[in-house]
């Protein structure tokens, strides 16, 4: 159970400044989330996972940022996949655990060359293969994008309970109610910060090929560290076959599942995840 307050830093990179959360001590491990998310997604997992371990948690430029990157920063798909690849260096992390919610584009280190920090993955229900944008819940962001005020619109909606259940919003994204609190926290950037809605525009208009994405992520047959991939066979958003098929792909992983949860694990079941991370990350 971890027991020390996380130390809140920031670190630049070419890409501009990357926030993160820093909390505790040992081998590190890095805690992934998607768009309008930041760290606090990880919150209620926390108290679950051991000690003995450094555990950070970066706000990747997705919508609920709080610092703009640089103007002309690259952040498209590949873009981001690099962001994260030079957070990890900048911080000169060595034999990371990274952990994948959500935001799939972690999972192209390996395809780009540049996992050579990674010395092991958790990969909870995420995009893969060519679920790039993913589900009705992608597909609207992809939309929302392209249009003049759509990521705007898309914040207030999220804002409004009645709104945020529907399929297309988070509806599919978690079985239990995200607070009021927290959804005003994760859309407040995108709403009154100049840039950050521009950002997360650049990132969700990319042009994804289905060719390249299903290419990028075999790449993982390659990966040569140690692998749990927990994913949830009741989503509606991330196939259930592409858990198995991540697994069945990445040399040396286990499978394992949190039945009746939607895609965000540690909002529908904290304890579960917990306990299954917990004993990937002690592992002998």
């Amino acid at each position: 159970m971890t027991t020390a307050t996380p130390r809140r830093r920031r670190i630049e990179i070419s890409a501009g400044i990357i926030e993160y959360l820093d909390e505790g001590a040992g081998a590190p491990v890095v805690l992934l989330h998607g768009l309008f998310m930041d760290e606090r997604l990880w919150d209620p997992v926390m108290r679950y996972l051991p000690t003995g371990l450094r555990y950070l948690r970066p706000v990747l430029p997705l919508g609920a940022h709080r610092i703009p990157m640089n103007p002309g920063a690259d952040l498209s798909l590949t873009g981001l996949v690099h962001v994260l690849a030079d957070f990890l260096d900048a911080l000169d992390l060595q034999e990371a655990t990274l952990v994948h919610s959500d935001w799939g584009g972690g999972l192209f280190l390996t395809a780009i060359g540049r996992d050579e920090r990674v010395g092991a993955m958790v990969i909870l229900p995420c995009e893969a293969f060519d679920n790039f944008p993913p589900g009705l819940p992608g597909k609207m962001a992809e939309i929302a994008a392209r249009l003049p005020g759509g990521l705007t619109l898309a914040a207030r909606n999220i804002r409004s309970r009645l709104l945020r259940r529907l399929p297309v919003v988070f509806g599919w994204m978690t079985r239990q109610p995200i607070p009021d609190e927290l959804a005003r926290h994760w859309t407040e950037p995108a709403l009154s910060i100049p840039g950050i809605a521009d950002d997360l525009a650049a990132y969700a208009s990319t042009h994804f090929e289905s060719a390249e994405l299903v290419r990028d992520t075999e790449a993982l047959s390659r990966f040569d560290g140690a692998a749990l991939v927990l994913w949830s066979p009741d989503n509606r958003v991330m196939p259930p076959a592409h858990g198995h098929r991540l697994a069945e792909l990445v040399p040396g992983a286990r499978y394992a599942e949190i039945p009746g949860a939607a895609v965000l694990l540690s909002i529908d079941d904290p304890a579960g995840v917990g306990r299954e991370i917990s004993a990937f990350l002690t592992r002998s």
